[in-house]
């Protein structure tokens, strides 16, 4: 911990002493009387911002891949079947037995009757606590 403290001092320390430096160099007091006090400010904003910027950039983790993967691992211990899935992912969208049931080639009480197996296996009541229980075992995106 003491080495990312002593890093990250050098990383910040480092810029501002070297603004510090410039600021010194081009006689700070010529530029702060001679410039109107915004100018001044907007040169040691636009500095900082462009700092912040690279840090940042830096400093933060690049994005995960944006392809969903279920967790196969939960799906094989609920037992859910790939229509069940399939369902699930319609129910995400929000879609009603009726427009899942055309979607898929089959009728709505094959929708209904693979919903209340949903609905027991993921141990729910209702479609919405459906998708939010899939969605927190990472079974849709």
């Amino acid at each position: 911990m003491a080495g990312n403290t002593f890093k990250y001092a050098l990383l910040y320390g480092l810029p501002l002493a070297g603004l510090v430096f410039v600021l010194q160099w081009i006689e700070y007091r010529y530029l702060v009387f001679s410039m109107p006090g915004e100018i001044y400010i907007g040169l040691v904003a636009v500095i900082f911002i462009t700092l912040g910027i690279w840090m940042g950039m830096r400093l933060t983790a690049a994005p995960a891949s944006s392809e969903f993967e279920p967790n196969e691992k939960a799906i094989q211990s609920l037992g859910l079947t790939k229509r069940e899935c399939e369902i699930l992912g319609h129910l995400a969208k929000g879609a009603s037995n009726k427009e899942i049931a055309r979607t898929l080639g089959v009728s709505p009480n094959t929708i209904k009757t693979h919903v209340a197996s949903l609905f027991l296996k993921l141990e729910v009541s209702g479609r919405g606590k459906a998708v939010e229980a899939a969605r927190g075992l990472s079974l849709i995106p």
